[in-house]
Order: C-alpha cells, then sequence, then structure tokens
C-alpha cells in the first residue's frame, strides 16, 4: 500500500483482543504493520467517571483501548460517554485519516458522526443469532451495510448470507498460521504438565465452550466409550458452566493462551468440532478446523456447513451428528493412516494462510480509498 493510503485504523470489536486468539487478531497483528490500529473494545461498567484505558498489545503497533464506564449507565447514556471517549483518544493521537473497521454493527451508535477515509465490515459471525444479541443488531447491521466501502465475509455461508445486501462483498475465510501449528506434529514438543497425566487415547478440542457447544453430544460418547479421555480446552462464555458434562473422562483444563495451543493439539489423538447444530452455528466457519489439520490431527466434526464444504467433501474431516456415528467416525480416525491425509491437508492450507487473506483484504481496502479520494476530488 502507498504511503499516501496509510490511514489509521480504528476497530470496534465485540471480542476483547486478549480474548482468544482469533480473526481479529491475525488480520490486524499484520494490519499493524503498515498502519497505527486502535483496537476499541466493547465497555466494562466498573468506573465512577468514564474513562479510557490504554495498552499497548503484545502484539506491537496495536494500541488496545477499553471504555470503562458507570455501572448502571443505559444505552443511550453509555454511547454518548463512548463517543465522547473514542473522539477524545483521536484528538490526543492526532488521527484525522482513519479508517473505520467494524466487528460489531452495535458500534455505529457512538462512531457514526465521524467522517472516515473508508469503512469496512469484517463479518465473522452472524452475530444477531447469538444468544443475548441486542435487539437492535439487525438494524444496526442494515445501517453498516449501507455506510461500508468493503464487507468481507469471514466464509461461505456468510457470503451467501450477505452477498445480495451490499455490491462489495468478499468471501475471504478465515486462515491459518500453518507454521504456528505445525509445532504440533514435533517429536521434541513439551506436553504441558495439565494433559501429561491424562491417559490416552485423547480426543481434544480448543476454542470458545458456549451456546454453539453440543454438551449432550461430548457428554454422550464420554458415556459410549469411558476409555476415550476427551480434553476441552478453552474458556467457558454465556453458559452456566454447571452445564458442562462431567465424568472421569472428560477433562476440562480451561483457557490457554495461542501460543500453548500447539502443544496442547500434539497430545491429542483425535481434534474434535462438537458443534451443536442451531442458530447460533448455521453461518460460523471455525477457524480450528485448518488449525488441527496443520497439527496433523485426524478431525472429527458434527455437519457444519462450512466444515463439510470444503473439508468433509476432499475427505480431511469425517463428519458424524449422532452419537453412535461420532463414535464410529472418531474409531475409524483412530484406525487410518494419517500420511495421505497430512499431504492433502497441507495442499489445501498452503492456499489459506493468513498472510495470504490479509493481502488479499489491503488490496481490496486500497482500491477502496482510492475510489474515495477520487470521488472527493471530483467534488
Amino acid at each position: 500500500m502507498s504511503a499516501r493510503l496509510r490511514p489509521d485504523v480504528i476497530c470496534f470489536s465485540h471480542l476483547r483482543f486478549s480474548f482468544v486468539f482469533q480473526r481479529p487478531q491475525h488480520l490486524l497483528t499484520r494490519c499493524a504493520r503498515r498502519h497505527r490500529v486502535f483496537f476499541f473494545e466493547e465497555p466494562l461498567f466498573d468506573s465512577d467517571l468514564p474513562r479510557l484505558e490504554e495498552s499497548e498489545a503484545e502484539h506491537r503497533g496495536i494500541c488496545v483501548a477499553t471504555p470503562h464506564l458507570p455501572a448502571g449507565a443505559g444505552p443511550s447514556r453509555a454511547s454518548a460517554m463512548q463517543r465522547e471517549l473514542l473522539d477524545d483518544m483521536m484528538r490526543r493521537h492526532g488521527i484525522t485519516d482513519v479508517v473505520l473497521w467494524y466487528y460489531t454493527p452495535m458500534a455505529l451508535s457512538f462512531s457514526r458522526h465521524l467522517a472516515p477515509a473508508a469503512t469496512v465490515y469484517d463479518c465473522m459471525d452472524e452475530l444477531s443469532a447469538f444468544a443475548g444479541a441486542p435487539p437492535a443488531i439487525k438494524e444496526r447491521e442494515a445501517e453498516l451495510l449501507r455506510r461500508a466501502d468493503l464487507v468481507f465475509a469471514g466464509g461461505a455461508s456468510l457470503y451467501e448470507a450477505k452477498r445480495a445486501l451490499h455490491p462489495s462483498v468478499h468471501a475471504l475465510p478465515s486462515g491459518v498460521d500453518v507454521a504456528h501449528f505445525a509445532r504440533a506434529r514435533a517429536a521434541t514438543r513439551v506436553e504441558p504438565a495439565d494433559q501429561a497425566r491424562i491417559p490416552r487415547p485423547r480426543l481434544g478440542f480448543f476454542g470458545v465452550l458456549d451456546e454453539r457447544t453440543d454438551l449432550d453430544l461430548i457428554a454422550a460418547v464420554a458415556a459410549l466409550r469411558p476409555a476415550w479421555q476427551i480434553v476441552l480446552v478453552g474458556p467457558v462464555v454465556k453458559i452456566d458452566p454447571s452445564t458442562l458434562p462431567r465424568a472421569p473422562n472428560i477433562h476440562l483444563l480451561g483457557q490457554k493462551r495461542y501460543e500453548e495451543l500447539p502443544a496442547y493439539l500434539g497430545g491429542w489423538d483425535v481434534a474434535l468440532l462438537p458443534f451443536a447444530r442451531n442458530e447460533a452455528t448455521r453461518f460460523i466457519s471455525p477457524t480450528k478446523t485448518p488449525e488441527y489439520l496443520a497439527g496433523g490431527k485426524p478431525v472429527v466434526s458434527t455437519s457444519i456447513r462450512d466444515v463439510v464444504k470444503p473439508y468433509g467433501e476432499l475427505g480431511l474431516v469425517r463428519i458424524a451428528d449422532a452419537p453412535g456415528d461420532f463414535v464410529a467416525a472418531v474409531e475409524a480416525a483412530l484406525a487410518e493412516d494419517r500420511a495421505p491425509l497430512l499431504a492433502r491437508a497441507d495442499d489445501l492450507l498452503g492456499q489459506r494462510s493468513w498472510d495470504a487473506t490479509w493481502a488479499t483484504m489491503e488490496r481490496l481496502l486500497e482500491g477502496a480509498l482510492e475510489r474515495r479520494a477520487r470521488a472527493v476530488a471530483a467534488r
């Protein structure tokens, strides 16, 4: 991107930067190589007076901005306070030429007054389908689609749902850091202490445990095969932890840092995608699918559309929904020769790096900035 087309980037995210390292973090750390990036999080209602906490992310070049608002502040007051904090941040940092990058349409309530060089909507989830979604989210998304110069869809299903709603929608499924997860294949890797004590065979999952997780399926598989050990790595979000299945062969290890995941993955015999089939999973495109494959593991998943196509159709992931079928798929995965799987998976993953995804986004963004600049000059 040319020097004249390197505006600052303010990202509005429903996910905290320190949460599970996924699409926003992968893309914006790459964006920060050429742009100043400000990651504006959703507020915490824990302060007497509104204030903005700023910190540098672990990955240099990203300023993480967290609003702290008074407890009990209603939506209108909260929006007004966030607008003031946002405007003050922009003044203090000298942000004038800016790209607004949205993961949550709800941020329009305090940012719609800005005049950006370009607006990007990176749609990674159908947020309206999630438990506890704000009632206004569909209306806000419609507004964001009217304002956006570019819309990126994080999976094939989302692309199909959004492509008729905007003239510039681009299907850019999540990528994978192959070198990072390939560490799981190393014979010299060190087994994490909390996993080393768990017998084998081990079936593993890393990711958020929430309403998208098929807890009944996990419980049923554990009951059908008590000798199998099911390892669940990740935070519990928006569901009561007491609803998680409990059994001697189910091991809840909690959230781990992104840097630790290959070590856990390397100690599994089969990697799992035990997603429920509901409204919250209708449009998901799990980032962990290519991550598991990069780690050299056989994968068994429920019939999530963006996993079935392409991974299931290419024979890289086994698909099953009912507990008995899921158990049979795991048994087949445990017995298979992995060498042919690894070769075919590596061929596909070579086309799906985060670097390639960001390069495409950056090229499209540069085109949008140039079109905006020409339009302004022609006035």
